[in-house]
């Protein structure tokens, strides 16, 4: 009745049966052209923040699945995107400066078994993930005490069990696709990761095996954001939303994980290598793939990732070129997340429309105020991650490795002889975590990531053959 003669009505239904019988003859009542939208609600604090929500009267038809800019992921919707949503529907516009969301699309034919099995998937995830981790450490460990009394089986295992961390964010996916057990998952990681790695350091001779799995970490994660399959964010390394992070594109866990192993793989392409012009336009042109691949709003979507990624390989490329760090050089790797900030908003208008992370946050923000509370979120968010259980102790014992190693280079960097490729990324990952820590809400966790993975490129030189 109300809907007669207003333009908006909000109704609390009814729990139950009853409920669903309202909201059936709602659904049967409803006018041709008129929205319809219903959000579940819940008393029940472990469902976490995943509501099911549905829509009537969009633009596409119904059978279909809803999306929007804010999440960028078939089947998931924010609910800072409803206000938008209905104001937009109404003809209010344009919306207020303070509304952060976007209006609701819809997106592919709707699969309902699909969606109840990436909620399930999403609930999951956040648990799983120290214990995957700690279930290959181990497993690594094991391998190293089985082979301790053999110099040889010892070098080989700590090849094998460094790469297999490395190879970590391709083997994630491979659970990802069939959302198996806890126990089955901890194994298929666990295995999947060794096996990798072993193949590597058989198939690819020492230091180059780096490469594989830094070709192939970008590859399937181009592949995967491009082709909407979404195993990335239903892996134990994607981004999740339960836990209060973004929805699509390359999650912080890896953005600075994924910098360290794109340098080291550089370093392991130029070995032997000599300081010149070409060994620095080499990491300048893996850098600048690297940032499309995190920065891209087709793929990764990070605005950190492409700041530590500019500043790591700007780094990295200055200490391959040859004499000492002038003023020039210095001011040039001060400017290079500025310019690739500049080259981000370009890619992002040409590829996505404008409608990237980007774009979309910062260079569409309406207001000066608007900006300044992106600024407060971010860093306010970083701070309480570094308050955040042991991330205290682990962000001090990252700062002191990443000290000693950049003052010991030349004893950590010994079985490759201090090369210059290798001294170059070793200065470009710690810069890495430095900027990742300061630029993303994540914050110490970037750190710690690009430190824990420097760790695994040094064990992998130092099981030398």
């Amino acid at each position: 009745a109300l809907a007669r003669s207003r333009p908006l009505v909000v109704v609390d239904l009814a729990g139950g049966d009853q409920g669903r019988s309202q909201l059936a003859a709602l659904s049967r009542e409803r006018a041709p052209g008129e929205l319809l939208i219903v959000v579940q609600r819940t008393t029940d604090a472990s469902r976490g923040p995943l509501l099911w929500t549905a829509a009537g009267g969009l633009a596409g038809g119904g059978g279909r699945e809803l999306s929007s800019q804010s999440t960028n992921e078939r089947g998931l919707i924010a609910a800072v995107d409803l206000a938008p949503t209905i104001l937009e529907h109404l003809g209010a516009a344009p919306l207020p400066e303070q509304m952060r969301g976007r209006p609701i699309e819809t997106d592919g034919a709707l699969h309902s078994a699909s969606l109840r099995s990436l909620m399930a998937r999403l609930r999951v995830i956040g648990g799983r993930r120290l214990r995957a981790l700690g279930c290959l450490l181990g497993a690594w460990v094991a391998l190293l005490l089985l082979c301790a009394p053999w110099p040889r089986a010892r070098a080989r295992a700590m090849r094998v069990g460094s790469l297999g961390v490395l190879w970590a964010p391709v083997a994630v996916l491979i659970p990802a696709a069939f959302a198996p057990g806890a126990a089955l998952e901890y194994a298929i990681v666990t295995l999947s990761c060794l096996a990798l790695g072993a193949l590597t350091d058989l198939l690819v001779v020492w230091p180059r095996a780096l490469l594989a799995p830094a070709l192939a970490a970008l590859a399937a994660l181009s592949a995967d954001a491009l082709a909407h399959t979404q195993l990335l964010v239903r892996s134990l390394l994607g981004p999740n939303p339960i836990l209060g992070a973004r929805f699509y594109g390359i999650g912080n866990e890896l953005k600075s994980g994924l910098a360290v192993l794109v340098l080291a793989a550089v370093a392991a392409a130029l070995y032997p290598s000599v300081r010149g012009r070409r060994a620095a336009a080499a990491m300048l042109g893996a850098g600048i793939v690297l940032a499309v691949v995190e920065g891209s709003a087709r793929i990764g979507a990070g605005v950190g990732g492409v700041i530590l990624v500019s500043g790591a390989f700007a780094v990295a490329a200055v200490a391959l070129l040859p004499g000492a760090v002038t003023r020039r050089r210095a001011m040039i790797v001060l400017i290079s997340p500025v310019a690739a900030l500049v080259a981000l908003a370009a890619l992002d208008l040409a590829t996505a429309h404008g409608g990237g992370h980007f774009t979309g946050s910062v260079l569409h923000a309406r207001s000066a105020g608007e900006l300044r509370d992106i600024l407060v979120r971010r860093y306010s968010a970083a701070w309480g991650e570094l308050h955040n259980h042991v991330m205290p102790v682990a962000t001090a014992i990252a700062l002191i490795c990443a000290i000693v190693a950049l003052r010991r280079r030349a004893r950590l960097l010994a079985p490759v002889g201090a090369d210059p490729a290798w001294v170059a990324a070793l200065s470009g990952g710690i810069t890495a975590g430095v900027l990742g820590a300061l630029a993303e809400d994540s914050g110490p966790v970037l750190l710690v990531v690009a430190v824990f993975a420097l760790g695994c490129v040094a064990t992998y030189l130092w099981g030398r053959p």
